[in-house]
């Protein structure tokens, strides 16, 4: 595990004590409002964050803060029921702790799920979008080397993640990321400029994820769920309140598109 940080021994030591197995084919993240996917997971083992070392408490609404193992489509999974962001205080290499689990656990995919707001006029509100790029302006996101090579096999997981919705008749977006650090939401101008820039939606999670699964070789797919438009878009106040509202709407999609990932990805 010399490619991990020294307590994710620690982490997987102790999840084990609990009765998670030694390794799972899947790791899930569940981002804002998502969580009611947990519900799905077959003999679910739950373990509450505050209990584990070198865990801490999520402080963001819509994260529940605990972490389940249990099987999906006859997969063993482990998946986290909200993540740590790093506009709540915590380090890079802190918010991309479910890629160090994945590692860790010897998992075959990872499955990132987040709730972003749309930039493209072409999305609407309940949209799902599969990332295939993503930019990150001027943050080092990652805890490894200063000079890596960007993840673009992640394009080859969008373009599978794409199929397997469209065996499922699901209909979603495909485009570009923009990693906000948060916590505020974009000004009107920022939002006419990441447009020009090429980006698709806008959030706060996410990357940090992608590119240390990338390093450590790990396959991902993220999956945004399109929230809210964005400023300069919507003329309506952003509100936080909109994210339950609207991952409640498309629940059974996004529990079959996971599911089908967790399958045959």
């Amino acid at each position: 595990m010399n490619q991990l940080p020294g307590y994710i021994s620690q982490i997987k030591e102790y999840l084990i004590g609990q009765g998670f197995p030694e390794q799972v084919e899947s790791v899930v993240i569940l981002g804002s409002g998502l969580g009611d996917f947990s519900t799905l997971i077959e003999q679910p083992l739950m373990v509450p964050y505050h209990e584990i070392p070198h865990f801490s408490e999520t402080s963001v609404q819509g994260h529940s803060g605990e972490l389940f193992c249990g099987t999906v489509a006859n997969r063993t999974i482990i998946a986290f029921s909200g993540r740590f962001h790093h506009y709540e205080g915590y380090e890079y290499s802190r918010t991309a702790l479910p890629a160090y689990t994945a590692k860790a656990f010897n998992a075959n995919k990872l499955i990132i799920s987040n709730a972003a707001g749309a930039i493209n006029t072409r999305f609407n509100v309940g949209d799902l979008m599969v990332i295939d790029d993503v930019i990150r302006l001027f943050h080092k996101v990652s805890s490894g080397p200063a000079v890596l090579p960007f993840p673009y096999f992640h394009t080859e997981t969008a373009e599978k993640v794409r199929k397997i919705a469209a065996i499922i008749g699901l209909d979603i977006q495909r485009g570009t990321y923009l990693y906000a650090k948060g916590p505020n939401y974009e000004s009107k101008a920022e939002i006419r400029a990441f447009r020009i820039l090429g980006a698709d939606v806008v959030g706060m999670s996410t990357v940090p994820e992608l590119i240390e699964a990338s390093r450590l070789q790990i396959p991902a797919a993220a999956i945004s769920m399109v929230t809210n438009m964005a400023a300069d878009i919507s003329k309506s106040k952003l509100d936080h309140s909109e994210v339950k509202e609207t991952a409640e709407s498309r629940k059974e999609d996004f529990a079959r598109l996971v599911t089908e990932i967790i399958r045959k990805l």
